[in-house]
């Protein structure tokens, strides 16, 4: 067997769910006295699998509170045997975790847990997420007023956007507190909520079905600050300032950077 071969072999093998080695990878290893080559090969096969498990339980600790052990080491090693790390960092091993979970359960019980996951996963993407330039209320102070119409934003790389139809966040917040977690259950109209890093800060909070409507508007669809207020018809001649009201919290929730950077 040839050293590419037997690489491939290994690999395989470390990666697959059988901890029983192919023959000829077994034959072309050496035991001991002490551990033979099938006893040694498992402490790897067991070690890689258990290293797998324990990124999957930090990246996912409240739905893994929310589980139990048992349960989520289920879960997590079908999804693994479905997904086998293919990034050199384990950062990602989880990144297709809900999505599988949707097609792993039935509807009625993947929806709630596949929302958590989500949830779960946006915060770490947000902590991650590169800092960007963000854009401050003193530099907007300084725009002049013929720049105003044109003004176009968009969101910083660590915003990230949730629509909840359940009360995942309320989940979320109690396992990781650690306190009385309350049953799941449906929300009468979904919810955006907004994750964000401010330093080393993970910040949230809910968006007001107006309020997500413009902020989406703007800063993804790439309405100008013009475009804005025609939107915002309902509030007649109030509409500039809604506009207004709302950018300045943007901006002092430091959301947003200028369209082009």
């Amino acid at each position: 067997m040839r050293l590419s071969e037997w690489q491939r072999a290994l690999e395989a093998y470390l990666l697959g769910a059988e901890p029983t080695p192919d023959p000829v990878l077994h034959a072309s290893l050496r035991g001991s006295p002490a551990l033979s080559a099938e006893d040694g090969l498992a402490i790897y096969h067991h070690a890689y699998r258990a290293r797998l498990l324990e990124t999957l339980r930090g990246d996912y600790s409240a739905l893994h509170g929310w589980l139990g052990d048992e349960q989520f080491d289920n879960l997590a090693g079908a999804y693994i045997d479905a997904h086998p790390s293919r990034h050199f960092s384990l950062r990602w091993l989880g990144a297709e975790l809900a999505d599988f979970i949707d097609g792993y359960l039935s509807a009625e019980q993947a929806a709630p847990l596949a929302e958590l996951a989500r949830l779960e996963w946006a915060f770490g993407l947000a902590f991650d997420a590169a800092a960007g330039e963000p854009l401050s209320l003193a530099q907007m102070a300084e725009l002049a007023p013929e720049a105003w119409p044109g003004l176009q934003v968009r969101l910083l790389p660590s915003v990230q956007w949730q629509v909840c139809r359940f009360n995942s966040l309320a989940l979320w917040r109690a396992l990781k507190e650690q306190g009385e977690v309350p049953a799941s259950q449906s929300l009468e109209q979904e919810q955006v909520w907004l994750i964000w890093r401010d330093g080393l800060i993970s910040r949230y909070r809910s968006c007001e079905p107006g309020e997500a409507r413009a902020l989406h508007g703007m800063a993804v669809e790439g309405w100008s600050f013009a475009e804005l207020c025609v939107q915002l018809s309902e509030y007649a001649d109030n509409a500039p300032l809604q506009a207004a009201t709302w950018l300045r919290q943007w901006l002092g929730d430091g959301l947003l950077q200028h369209h082009g950077h």
